[in-house]
């Protein structure tokens, strides 16, 4: 009989998982149209987002969390002070930059290089984050949220996450519908990239994200994974987020701690479907995907 080999006592090698992106050189990934995919790694630093809401809502916790997702092999980290669940509150300026500011300080004592992104969509916000040592803006009402938001970006100089969203997180799962899902979102995407390059952002520095859960029902997302190739026409690299979202849990009936093989699966036809950037909790298990997905995606 043979037997199976005893691991115990050997040494394996752990693969280096990251792509060598800093936040000198995360510019010249955006103009690059055929560029390596990379994991955006969620720290909220909320007590009311949908699947970590309160866990890492003291700057201590945050930034523990922050550098493990880094460890984990995060390119870019996404720090939130707001939650965009559905039915989500809004809350003021001074709240959102008293919660994300001491965040993105600690992190920059800790790590001087790692693309930071700030998930808002108040100008004012965006603009003491980037002077904080963010890099990027992630503003999930696609600039229509904040009419100062475009020349704020554009006054920057930094890249830009322009998502789309039917509604307000407070509206959005009314009940959304579309007569062609595909068009209307590239619709906004055209009007929306128009607005950014009027207010001076660079071509070069936008990024788009069809808003996968934000005033969607569980087959709109299904169907944009799908066709995640017709934004990638209009030039501009795709970013998703569909981390232990609702959908899976209407498909899968699991709390959202459990739905990392639904991400997984998400993850990766989105990656083979156009997507150049996946917003994950779960940075360990979904950068492991993605290494495969790439080998698939670029095999030759």
């Amino acid at each position: 009989m043979i037997r199976p080999t005893r691991l115990k006592n050997r040494r394996l090698e752990i693969p280096d998982l990251s792509q060598n992106i800093t936040r000198h050189t995360f510019k010249n990934w955006c103009t690059n149209q055929d560029q390596e995919t990379l994991i955006m790694g969620i720290v909220n630093v909320t007590p009311d987002s949908f699947s970590d809401g309160g866990q890492y809502f003291s700057i201590d916790s945050a930034v523990i969390h922050a550098m493990q997702l880094i460890q984990d092999g995060a390119d870019i980290l996404d720090i939130g002070g707001e939650s965009t669940r559905p039915g989500a509150s809004i809350i003021s300026v001074e709240e959102e930059l008293n919660r994300i500011l001491p965040v993105i300080n600690s992190i920059r004592n800790k790590d001087e290089t790692i693309p930071i992104s700030i998930d808002t969509t108040k100008s004012v916000v965006a603009k003491r984050a980037i002077e904080a040592g963010a890099d990027i803006v992630n503003d999930i009402s696609g600039f229509m949220n904040d009419k100062n938001m475009p020349s704020v970006v554009g006054s920057l100089g930094v890249p830009v996450i322009l998502m789309h969203m039917k509604g307000t997180p407070d509206t959005m799962q009314n009940n959304p519908q579309y007569d062609d899902i595909i068009g209307e979102i590239s619709a906004f995407f055209i009007n929306q990239i128009n607005v950014a390059k009027m207010a001076g952002v660079k071509t070069e520095y936008i990024i788009l994200d069809p808003g996968i859960g934000f005033g969607k029902t569980a087959n709109h997302n299904f169907i944009l994974i799908q066709k995640l190739n017709e934004f990638r026409k209009l030039g501009y690299p795709i970013m998703i987020g569909p981390s232990r979202k609702a959908f899976l849990r209407t498909t899968l009936d699991l709390p959202p701690d459990d739905r990392k093989e639904g991400t997984a699966a998400v993850v990766s036809s989105g990656i083979i479907n156009g997507a150049r950037i996946v917003r994950v909790h779960d940075v360990k298990e979904m950068k492991r995907v993605v290494i495969i997905t790439e080998k698939i995606r670029t095999a030759a």
